[in-house]
């Protein structure tokens, strides 16, 4: 007897018992990877600031590696370390400052408890509102690639709750970066 329900099937097993079995759809050979894939890369000249963060044991996942929440809060203290130094404030007296809109984060390899690791900093993509923030983690001490990131930026006046143009002062510290409409 074999009876189908929500793309499994239940079917008697060794024993006579019911047991519930997923359909496994043949894979694709490597080179013909069907799954869509985030790829994420940068030009060289664009990186302009570099930080150094160590992986905590708090950072530790179940896995025994760097865990994606922490990875997240890292890219975080980068950014804010890249803004800081090329003084950025975090909200200016008109209450504008800047908000994440959106965050694409590729992983290379594992990164362990007591790492350190090196985040390489840019910008690029700038339009009237804002940009993204790009980052590439590695560990110097063997040059492995962990991650590549980029995070989406808008101006955002807290006070009024409202996106609002670039000032032209943040731009002006950027003159390498490419605009787009």
């Amino acid at each position: 007897m074999v009876a189908h329900a929500a793309e499994g099937v239940f079917r008697r097993g060794a024993g006579k018992r019911l047991e519930w079995v997923f359909p496994v759809a043949p894979r694709a050979p490597a080179q013909e990877n069907t799954m869509a894939r985030l790829k994420l890369e940068f030009p060289e000249d664009q990186y302009c600031y570099s930080s150094q963060l160590t992986v905590r044991t708090t950072d530790i996942n179940a896995g025994n590696h760097l865990g994606n929440d922490s990875m997240i809060s890292m890219i975080s203290e980068a950014r804010a370390r890249f803004l800081f130094e090329f003084g950025v404030r975090d909200i200016e007296a008109d209450g504008t400052g800047i908000i994440v809109t959106d965050l694409a984060t590729t992983y290379r390899a594992e990164a362990h408890a007591r790492d350190q690791l090196l985040f390489e900093v840019g910008v690029m993509d700038f339009n009237k509102y804002g940009g993204d923030i790009t980052f590439r983690i590695t560990r110097p001490r063997d040059n492995t690639l962990i991650a590549m990131a980029k995070s989406g930026f808008v101006f955002f006046n807290y006070k009024r709750s409202q996106v609002v143009p670039m000032p032209e002062e943040f731009g002006s510290k950027f003159p390498q970066v490419n605009w787009i409409d």
